[in-house]
């Protein structure tokens, strides 16, 4: 697992640079589009595949403290004054007196033994020499360690903890940029609603001021025509800039160059067609809830934390060994050179803490039962948001379908009116008030199609679709 992840990390981090590149080239970018460049570009995310590259190398470190451990050291000593040993006067050695030896001693021995010290002004002798080299070799390895297999298990699922955090903040950008993209497509709408009324209305007006110049209309009906033009392209001016300002927002959520341009592709019927299928009968997986699966590792980091704290009372057993090779003289010629080889055990056995242990677990345990009555709120959570989401998507479709069939007829009387108008059995007041009705049956539309169109993602955010 470890190997297969740094070899998919490269691609990755490629595939982090190749992506953004590719959607910044200007080309219209749809609903998916926009949701893999957020999920590419998201601090979010990254910071997440971060955290789970670091797990990943913390596995690896709690597996090497199990492993022997190998380490070597040099180290000189050079005495400038070299310390002296005390000796009492009667002090013998062999039945003679430690004086009596001193032809058999160094000169700095000699010289050291006529220094005087101690209570009986007895003699001082040296048992060093001015230079001291070691060289060792130290092996020490782990035989028996309770919380070894443990804390590597918690490692482990530690890493199946980030993975799954890693899939919640994927899940919260997806949500947040479809959140910003559903508004850009409202608008968008509007705007194709206004370019259509508007040329309808300017076709409209010009008959109108030409039946006017023939004698067949009045001035009023060229004003009122004209006031309902200007007003739409003042709309259409608010419109667009609550486009720009709605395109921002979608920038800042994707984290998009706020300085590039960005076209977005798709329409909210195109969305509610290729949604509907289903949706209110599929049962809730909790494996696609992301959120759920990290409670879940939650409860098991908790629970292996107990089995951490328990395995403090158990005994640890380690070897070691050590290999060294020391050399000692006045000089660097006339000295000699004591190897040193020996190896042992050291065994680790706790008595008495005070009860400390005991308290870390009963800590432990606590969290357990915490961590699970989370989950149980979650849950819960969840199930209420489905029923709610179902709920407004049933309503939604209702209305939506109710709305079109007004905008329909809404359509037909507009068009009865304009027919009529221009053949003068109608008056332009009839136009003006059908035509304000079309408008808000076309406004109604569009709301009612961005309410279903976000209650569907609604359902497939409950779902755990998204």
């Amino acid at each position: 697992m470890s190997s297969m992840f740094r070899k998919l990390l490269p691609i990755v981090i490629l595939a982090s640079i190749v992506l953004p590149a590719w959607t910044q080239s200007g080309s219209p970018m749809s609903l998916d589009d926009a949701i893999t460049y957020a999920l590419n570009q998201s601090n979010t995310v990254k910071d997440a595949r971060i955290n789970l590259a670091d797990a990943e190398q913390q596995i690896l470190e709690r597996r090497s403290t199990g492993l022997p451990q190998l380490t070597g050291n040099l180290n000189f000593q050079r005495y400038l004054k070299l310390p002296v040993q005390p000796l009492p006067a009667s002090f013998q050695v062999f039945g003679a007196a430690f004086t009596d030896l001193a032809p058999l001693l160094s000169d700095q021995t000699r010289e050291l033994l006529n220094q005087s010290s101690g209570d009986g002004g007895g003699n001082g002798v040296s048992f060093f020499l001015k230079n001291n080299f070691t060289a060792a070799l130290n092996l020490d390895a782990m035989i028996f360690d309770g919380s070894y297999f443990v804390a590597l298990k918690a490692a482990r699922a530690y890493r199946s903890y980030v993975s799954q955090e890693m899939m919640t903040k994927e899940r919260e950008v997806r949500t947040t940029t479809i959140d910003a993209y559903l508004p850009v497509l409202v608008l968008t709408e509007n705007l194709r609603l206004l370019d259509k009324n508007i040329t309808n209305l300017e076709r409209l007006f010009f008959e109108t001021k030409e039946l006017y110049k023939a004698g067949f209309a009045e001035q009023l009906d060229v004003d009122r025509l004209e006031l309902s033009l200007i007003n739409l392209q003042t709309q259409k001016e608010t419109v667009i800039r609550q486009k720009a300002l709605s395109l921002n927002a979608l920038k800042f959520a994707m984290q998009y160059p706020m300085d590039e341009s960005l076209e977005v592709t798709g329409d909210l019927g195109a969305i509610i067609e290729a949604n509907t299928a289903d949706i209110v009968s599929e049962e809730l997986v909790s494996t696609n809830r992301p959120e759920l699966g990290l409670l879940d590792k939650g409860i098991l980091l908790n629970e292996l934390n107990v089995r951490l704290q328990k395995s403090g009372y158990l005994p640890s057993l380690r070897a070691f060994g050590v290999a060294q090779e020391s050399y000692q003289g006045n000089s660097f010629s006339d000295g000699f050179w004591a190897p040193t080889i020996y190896v042992g055990l050291a065994l680790n056995v706790p008595i008495f803490d005070g009860f400390y242990k005991r308290a870390t677990i009963q800590r432990a345990k606590l969290d357990v039962e915490q961590a699970r009555l989370q989950r149980q709120d979650v849950e819960r959570a969840i199930d209420f948001e489905l029923d709610n989401a179902r709920t407004s998507y049933q309503n939604a479709t209702e209305l939506l379908a109710s709305q079109k069939r007004n905008m329909e007829l809404a359509e037909r009387i507009y068009k009865t009116t304009q027919i009529k108008y221009t053949e003068g059995v109608g008056s332009s007041l009839e136009v003006s008030q059908a035509e304000q009705s079309l408008y808000n049956t076309q406004s109604n539309y569009i709301q009612a199609q961005f309410d279903l169109a976000r209650a569907i993602m609604d359902v497939k955010k409950a779902l755990g679709k998204i």
